[in-house]
């Protein structure tokens, strides 16, 4: 369990992940050095476990987002497609997930003939049936938790 102050503090990086010290000591009405140590051991602790840029993907090339569900075609086989898939890098995510399907992937590519090269990788990969959904358009992502 967090302290308010560290909710606080987890809050204001999930915002700004560059917040300096000094401004984080300003919002919390602690002084930097507290803050600093309230920071790392947030890290130590795996709360805060990285700091990353967000990009634009449809600015580096990526505009199609899209959903797989991937279900095993024999379910008596090991459950590794995790591991199978790890090495295709157009998958963004990989949600263990309850119901019908195994897993949930997110995918980003440049175009629609990307995204049928990636389905037949996954399903050779991990030996999968799958099930997608293109992304139309996101109004919001990568929001911070509710603290």
């Amino acid at each position: 369990m967090l302290e308010d102050l560290d909710r606080q503090i987890v809050r204001l990086l999930c915002d700004d992940g560059r917040m300096s010290y000094t401004d984080l000591a300003k919002e919390t009405g602690l002084s930097v050095s507290a803050v600093h140590q309230r920071v790392r051991r947030l890290e130590q602790r795996g709360v805060i476990t990285s700091y990353t840029a967000r990009v634009d993907a449809a600015l580096v090339g990526l505009p199609l987002t899209a959903f797989i569900s991937i279900k095993p075609i024999d379910p008596s086989q090991p459950d590794d497609a995790p591991d199978r898939l790890r090495h295709l890098t157009a998958i963004e995510a990989c949600h263990s997930v309850a119901g019908e399907e195994s897993y949930l992937l997110k995918a980003r590519v440049a175009a629609p003939a990307d995204l049928e090269t990636l389905l037949q990788q996954v399903r050779a990969a991990a030996n999968v049936s799958t099930r997608t959904l293109v992304v139309l358009s996101t109004p919001y992502e990568g929001r911070s938790p509710d603290l």
